[in-house]
């Protein structure tokens, strides 16, 4: 794995952004934006796969790992305001990106609020938002709120693995940070709910990817297929049986096809 620069700016109002950049200097830049409630550690067991090709780049969310302050109203196009900056500072142009979750939704800002940046475009077990979106099961949505500790942990692996995932949920790094307070973990969850990019998707010009797992419980599949028909010229790539984290479990084709798409150009 290639050495990783670690490094905090000031964002446009003073807020502090961690950024983590890794990879050949001079090979092209690749943007990766984890899930909800998460830091770059989202990326830990991922983006070694992308070093040899790319120079990866990625920062904390405000209110995860280093990229802590008082919260203003966010959003998902204020975070990807802030994801321009962070290319800004690490010197990018433009970059693709590859957006996983809530990450899919702030790529989606970034690919319509600053299109000049963004090279290619590759969205992650995501959703349009909105009311044309396609929700989660209520029961979904229930025992994620309803259940505490331990029974919690178990539930939200078994919505992001499959049976045949056979490493414990203590190992998974997608499964939130810890560290973030109630508040943070409750601006996050707000984000996400009000994103709602609908309108705005047939203005997407950069070549983008659409991938997920047709056993999302989180994040239903029919989504995919609305962002698919609204972004002009886009590509699916659905992963049979694939849950919320497919694109985990199921790296060494998700990612080979990911690779192979960015490194096409188109």
């Amino acid at each position: 794995m290639e050495t990783r620069d670690q490094m905090t700016i000031t964002a446009r109002d003073g807020f502090p952004l961690a950024i983590q950049v890794s990879g050949p200097p001079e090979a092209p830049a690749l943007l990766l934006l984890q899930g909800q409630s998460n830091s770059h550690a989202w990326w830990d067991e991922l983006r070694s796969d992308f070093e040899p090709q790319f120079r990866t780049v990625t920062f904390d969310y405000r209110g995860t790992g280093g990229s802590r302050g008082e919260l203003s109203e966010l959003s998902t196009a204020s975070f990807a305001a802030d994801a321009a900056e962070v290319l800004d500072h690490v010197g990018v142009t433009r970059a693709a990106v590859y957006g996983t979750s809530m990450g899919g939704r702030v790529a989606q800002m970034l690919a319509v609020d600053f299109p000049d940046r963004v090279d290619a475009l590759v969205l992650g077990c995501t959703t349009p938002g909105g009311p044309n979106s396609v929700r989660r099961p209520r029961e979904v949505g229930q025992n994620l709120a309803r259940l505490r500790g331990r029974e919690h942990t178990q539930y939200l692996f078994s919505l992001f693995y499959t049976p045949n995932w056979t490493a414990a949920p203590r190992y998974s790094k997608l499964l939130g940070d810890d560290t973030m307070t109630a508040q943070e973990s409750a601006a996050h969850l707000r984000i996400s709910a009000r994103h709602n990019a609908w309108e705005r998707l047939p203005e997407i010009a950069a070549p983008t990817l659409i991938v997920h797992g047709d056993e999302d419980l989180m994040n239903p599949v029919a989504n995919a297929h609305l962002l698919h028909e609204r972004i002009p010229n886009s590509r699916i790539r659905i992963t049979p049986g694939g849950r919320h984290g497919f694109f985990e479990e199921f790296a060494e084709v998700v990612t080979a096809e990911i690779i192979g798409f960015l490194s096409a150009g188109s």
